[in-house]
This record gives C-alpha cells, sequence and structure tokens, in this order.
C-alpha cells in the first residue's frame, strides 16, 4: 500500500503545478492582453507586479490563517479564490480592472505554499522535507514550463479570455478533492496504516530540545529573530531572479530575438526545467547531509552553492550573443536560484514548528516583495539606463548579499529563541 504521506506530496505537487500555470498565462498571453486593453510595456509591468504586491501582501495572515484553521479548510478556500479570479481576468476591460483582478488573484494565490509548509510539519519526518520541498517546488517549475508553449498554443486557437476560464475551472475541481481528501492530523485520516502513523509521530520534530510543542507565535517573537530577517533578506533575492522567468522572460526572449510566441515559449521552458531540476538535487542533498548528522550544514550548503549559481547565470546573460547563450545563462541562474528553495522552506519549518505557516508565510511575503520588484524593475532599468544590463548587475549583487546571509542563519535555533 502506498503511504498516505505520498499521496500528500502528490497533492501538493499537482497544487504547485497548477499555482504556477495560473500565473504564467499572464505572460504567455502579453501581446495578446496587451494589443486588446491598450496597454503600454510600463502599464504591463504593472499588471505582472500587480499579482506579485497582493501575493506578498496575504502571505503572513494566510500563514496564519494555516497554523489556526488547518491547511485542510485554508488550502480549499485559498484556491477556490484564486481560481474565481483567474476566470474573471477573462472579464477584464481595462488596465484598471486588470490590475484589481490581477491584484485579488495573487492574494488567493498567497496562501498556497505557507499552508503546504503546516500540512508538511504534520505530515512529514524531518529526514523527508528536504526532499518533499524540493518535489513540491519543482512542480511549480514544471507547470511554468509546460504553460509557456501550451497556454501561447491555447491563446493562439482560444483567444486569452476563453483559456483563463478554462484553468479556472482547473483550480475548482482541485479544492474539491483536496477537501474531501486532506486531513490537517494524520491521526485523523481514516485509512493511514498504523506504522506509518506511529513514524510521522516518532519523527516529527527532532529539534535540539527533544520538544515538539511551540508557544503561542508573537509578534515581537516573528519580527524580532535574526534568524527571520536573514531568510527574508535572502529569498528577496531567490524570487528576483526567479520571478524574471514568469513576468518578462517570455517577452524578452521574443522581442531580443526575433521569436515567434510558441518559438519563445519553447525557448522559455529549458530555464524552467533547469529549475525543477534544481530543486530535486537541492532536496536530495538537504536530507542527505542531514542524515550524516549535520543541521545547519543541511540547509547553508545547498542555499549557498545555489545563490552563486544564480550569481554567475545573471552576468552570464549579460554577455550572451544569441538565443542558446541566453537560454544556457538563464539555466545556470534558475538551477542555481532553485536550489535555495529547499533549504529555505525546511529552515521555516525548522524555525517555527507549529508556526510554521507564519514563519514561511512572512518569508515568502518578503521573497515576493521581490517578485514584485522584478517587473518593474525590469521595465523601467531599461527605460532609464537604455538597456536590460543593469537589471541582471543588481541581481548578481543580491545573491551575493544572500550568501552572507546564509553564512549567519542557524536552523537550530527556534524562532522564538530571539
Amino acid at each position: 500500500m502506498i503511504p498516505k504521506r505520498y499521496w500528500l506530496v502528490f497533492g501538493t505537487f499537482l497544487l504547485s503545478m497548477l499555482l504556477y500555470v495560473d500565473r504564467v498565462c499572464i505572460s504567455s498571453a502579453e501581446e495578446a492582453v496587451s494589443r486588446d486593453l491598450g496597454l503600454s510595456e510600463t502599464q504591463f509591468s504593472w499588471v505582472l507586479s500587480a499579482f506579485a504586491l497582493g501575493y506578498a501582501l496575504c502571505q503572513t495572515p494566510a500563514g496564519m490563517l494555516a497554523d489556526r484553521f488547518g491547511p485542510r479548510r485554508i488550502l480549499s478556500a485559498v484556491v477556490t479564490f484564486w481560481s474565481l479570479f483567474t476566470g474573471l481576468t477573462a472579464a477584464a476591460w481595462n488596465f484598471a480592472s486588470m490590475l484589481v483582478f490581477r491584484f485579488l488573484f495573487g492574494a488567493g494565490e498567497a496562501g498556497a505554499f505557507p499552508g503546504c509548509a503546516r500540512a508538511f510539519y504534520t505530515w512529514l519526518p524531518m529526514s523527508e522535507r528536504g526532499l518533499v520541498q524540493g518535489i513540491n517546488f519543482s512542480g511549480s517549475r514544471l507547470g511554468a514550463a509546460f504553460a509557456l508553449p501550451l497556454v501561447a498554443g491555447m491563446v493562439a486557437r482560444l483567444g486569452w479570455r476563453p483559456s483563463f476560464i478554462v484553468l479556472a475551472v482547473v483550480g475548482f475541481v482541485w479544492a474539491t478533492f483536496w477537501y474531501y481528501w486532506f486531513r490537517d492530523d494524520p491521526e485523523r485520516h481514516p485509512r493511514i496504516a498504523t506504522e506509518e502513523l506511529d513514524l510521522i509521530l516518532r519523527t516529527r520534530q527532532q529539534a535540539v530540545t527533544g520538544q515538539e510543542e511551540a508557544p503561542p507565535l508573537s509578534a515581537a517573537a516573528l519580527l524580532g529573530s535574526r534568524n527571520m530577517w536573514l531568510a527574508m533578506l535572502q529569498y528577496f533575492a531567490s524570487n528576483y531572479t526567479f520571478f524574471f522567468c514568469l513576468s518578462w522572460m517570455f517577452p524578452y526572449l521574443r522581442k531580443t530575438y526575433e521569436l515567434d510566441p510558441v518559438e519563445a515559449g519553447w525557448y522559455g521552458m529549458i530555464p524552467l526545467l533547469f529549475g525543477a531540476l534544481g530543486n530535486w538535487v537541492s532536496g536530495a542533498v538537504v536530507d542527505g547531509i542531514y542524515r550524516r548528522g549535520h543541521w545547519t550544514l543541511s540547509r547553508r550548503l545547498p542555499a549557498i552553492g545555489g545563490f552563486c549559481l544564480a550569481a554567475a547565470g545573471l552576468l552570464g546573460i549579460v554577455h550572451a550573443e544569441s538565443v542558446t547563450a541566453a537560454v544556457i545563462s538563464l539555466s545556470v541562474a534558475v538551477f542555481g536560484a532553485d536550489m535555495t528553495l529547499s533549504p529555505s522552506w525546511s529552515f521555516c519549518i525548522d524555525i517555527g514548528r507549529r508556526n510554521a505557516g507564519a514563519v514561511s508565510g512572512t518569508m515568502n511575503m518578503a521573497g515576493n516583495i521581490g517578485s514584485f520588484v522584478t517587473p518593474l524593475a525590469f521595465g523601467y532599468l531599461a527605460v532609464w539606463t537604455g538597456s536590460n544590463e543593469s537589471y541582471f548587475y543588481v541581481g548578481a549583487g543580491l545573491n551575493v548579499l544572500a550568501v552572507a546571509a546564509w553564512l549567519l542563519a542557524q536552523p537550530e535555533r527556534p524562532l522564538e529563541d530571539f
């Protein structure tokens, strides 16, 4: 019999795919949306950033809701909510309406990964969390990768408005499945095997103190923790690097190298596939080092290596003279940026424990301020400097700062111990 926690991983993997298919579809439809609504390039930058702003602002509240009410109800609710606004995107009639719909769409998606983190704390042994985080985030990369050419083709065949409605229906189906299958605590699942339940409860939190319970979360503990601020800083850099793939990569490749939309979509798949690979590699390394008794190193080493690769890849894009060279450099950057995800989210579960939803949500809030900045920085830096190179130099510098943050991070130190 397949362990029930593996079905949990499969369900959240599908959720992660859906999350990013719904995000990246606006990028694939950029030309058609801009033409129909009469949007300039800077206005479309604000459309992309409106999502990221709503997503960032609602991270911590969504994580707290997941901690309080459980990931079963919260994930079902947020997927339903964002799918509603995915569908309503098709009803946008001007720039202002599109901003509102994409902001609320982002607010809905905010609860997804914090809700998953809270579910992983309850259901997964510590020795499995790194790889599971890698698998989970690889779903987002695969979803985005296949969405670029597929959504471009769907938009060409159906039009961009019907395409958003189709994606909304898929989200409603997932939310219904999750509510009827999942339980917040494995003890409440009607078909879990006794052996699996014993394993989960015995190894749920092997903290230094040996204690599983965390005290109630306070604002002082959350904002007074050095670990929390370090996590936020490094995740800002990670998202600044990766969100380029979900915002301007498709238009950048299409316009810079004079590609047709479907061709640009196929090229755009490649860095995202490398991102999925980076998640798998990092997740395996995190768990492998942890099993050898090196808790802190299991978080630091993959993250530091990933940020070094991301910085190198961004600098490579500046010197790329062909679409092949640009895609190779992007692939290195995204592989590196995605190597940082598994240690980052494992780190949040380490220090947050039963407050993992709020802690991971706060980190993700800071990261998605980076996502909010990315589309605007790319658009406005090009206007101010006359080229796109400054955007990539800034990203490389942020990745170097993230390396310094990880050298100071202490995963074995609980959040309340500040």
